[in-house]
């Protein structure tokens, strides 16, 4: 295994986690990790939360320290962009004109933002995908400035928390009916607007931006073909999109996502791919996934390394995701596509303090839960949901009971 050479493209969540699991898995040869960007890498949730805030420096949301990487025999190659692979070669080309061999390929380079066609000419729009786009965003947050975010999802709502926090006046247009009307039930999405409206928050939904108009030092959008709204700047936070040109281009199945099985492995016996920019199979609920998340990006980086030293475990996790706005945290274990029912454990207002639980089944059979400042309720979700058996609904209500107890 010495003489072997495994190329990890995309230096993420994924890309890190598997180039160092590779060495804890007995991999000898080389390890080159190859980054487009300049920077280090480092962890993505902080930049729409506390380095958005300025309550973390970029050195502090490192990945790893420079010298883990040295220690572990892990090159380096940042600024760098793999431009095109020639599979039958074995061969990847960079940006630079250079070219390299590798035995085993991996696969991590993530997603990019979506953009808003209509903003691309104008100035002062800004996106939260790397560090480099908030540290650029980062100078315009001044108390009392406006600022004007576009989207509804979590990412646009951390940073509505951040901002309104840094006493800047905060507004958000979401174009569907309600925020987090993808991803939660009504009951959530009512709660996080009451929340952010009690912070001063303004939240217009079913608002759809028609133009965006500059003028000297701000901007000012035009939504509903007659509403308008003036910001000093404006934050699009509308979802991602895989990475999966290079994938395409070099001929691997693609679908939603780069194409794994169950083992992290693409349509090439020499090609992997982990994180972000995958669609993998679930046992668990019966068909394909893709998802955005850090535990499903190091546990499949795992999984992948694992497989390239030919030790075939299986990737089951059961999805989880978190969202920090204000003192509140959000932990939410499975995925609730396809729910028949939602049922709550504790006050969903939450006047109390002392959170709730929304709970989705389906034929009695829990699939996800929503959990506001409730961990052991997410830690003893994660379980029931993995046992997949019918359970009955009055004990995940009844909050005398212990669900740890349950599984």
């Amino acid at each position: 295994m010495k003489n072997n050479n495994c190329l990890i493209v995309g230096a993420s969540h994924a890309g890190v986690s598997l180039a160092l699991q590779l060495r804890k898995e007995g991999w000898a040869g080389a390890i080159q990790l190859i980054s487009a960007e300049g920077e280090l890498p480092y962890h993505r949730p902080p930049l729409s939360k506390d380095f958005l805030a300025g309550a973390k420096t970029a050195d502090s949301i490192r990945l790893r320290p420079e010298q883990v990487y040295s220690d572990n025999t892990i090159k380096l190659l940042l600024n760098t962009e793999v431009t095109a692979i020639d599979r039958a070669r074995q061969v990847i080309r960079l940006n630079n004109g250079q070219s390299l061999g590798y035995t085993k390929l991996a696969l991590c380079v993530g997603a990019r933002v979506r953009k808003l066609p209509i903003a691309d000419r104008h100035a002062n729009i800004f996106y939260i995908r790397t560090l480099d786009d908030v540290a650029r965003l980062v100078t315009h947050v001044q108390s009392g400035r406006r600022a004007l975010i576009i989207g509804g999802g979590y990412i646009g709502l951390e940073a509505a928390a951040q901002l309104i926090q840094k006493r800047l006046a905060v507004t958000v247009l979401e174009a569907s009916s309600r925020i987090l009307g993808r991803v939660a039930a009504p009951i959530l999405s009512d709660y996080y607007s009451a929340l952010h409206a009690a912070y001063g928050v303004a939240i217009h939904n079913n608002a759809i931006v028609n133009a965006i108009v500059d003028n000297d030092h701000s901007s000012k959008v035009l939504y509903n073909n007659g509403s308008e709204i003036e910001a000093d700047f404006i934050i699009i936070g509308i979802g991602i999109t895989p990475n999966i040109a290079l994938a395409a281009e070099s001929g691997l199945q693609v679908g939603e996502g780069i194409v794994v099985d169950e083992f992290a492995q693409t349509s090439d016996p020499n090609i992997y791919a982990a994180g972000d920019c995958t669609e993998h199979p679930s046992a668990l609920y019966q068909r394909t996934l893709r998802l955005e998340s850090v535990q499903n990006a190091t546990d499949q980086a795992r999984i992948a390394a694992a497989s390239i030293c030919g030790k075939n475990i299986p990737y089951d996790s059961v999805p989880w995701f978190w969202s920090d706005q204000y003192a509140i945290k959000l932990q939410t274990a499975g995925i609730n596509t396809g729910y028949d029912s939602v049922i709550a454990r504790g006050d969903t207002t939450n006047a109390s303090g002392s959170g709730f639980v929304l709970f989705y089944l389906k034929d009695g059979k829990l699939l996800a839960a929503d959990c506001i400042n409730r961990p052991k309720e997410f830690m003893a979700s994660k379980q029931i949901i993995r046992s997949g058996k019918p359970i009955d609904q009055q004990l995940l209500i009844d909050e005398a009971i212990d669900l740890t107890k349950l599984v």
